[in-house]
């Protein structure tokens, strides 16, 4: 069975810093690409950033870029998400994703596994 694990939200001031973690296991698992994703209250799930293994090539929503870095290490299956000058509008439940097939779709419908999710606070 696979599973993903994100760790690492919590509550933060405005402009500070956090760092996301997420793991895959489990014995049938690859994938081609991983991102983060984040859900909002009484929003729709959107895409935050993602990271193709062929190439290494990085995507961003437009949202976070210069501001957050996604990272990782496709033999260990772990993606990291270190987000910088958080802004309340970040607050939000994150999610990890994996992605099977080739190319890097930023779509949560485009993604075969995804986590549990971690929370995200930015007080103001």
């Amino acid at each position: 069975q696979v599973q993903l694990v994100e760790s690492g939200g919590g509550l933060v001031q405005a402009g500070n810093s956090l760092r996301l973690s997420c793991t895959a296991s489990g014995r049938t698992f690859s994938s081609n690409a991983m991102g983060w994703f984040r859900q909002a209250p009484g929003k729709e799930r959107e895409f935050v950033a993602g990271i193709s293994w062929i190439g290494g090539y990085t995507y961003y929503a437009h949202s976070v870029k210069g501001r957050f870095t996604i990272s990782g290490d496709n033999a260990k299956n772990t993606v990291y998400l270190q987000m910088n000058s958080l802004k309340f509008e970040d607050t939000a439940v994150y999610y990890c994703a994996a992605r099977v097939g080739f190319g890097y779709i930023m779509s949560a419908s485009a993604h075969k596994y995804w986590g549990q999710g971690t929370q995200v606070t930015v007080s103001s």
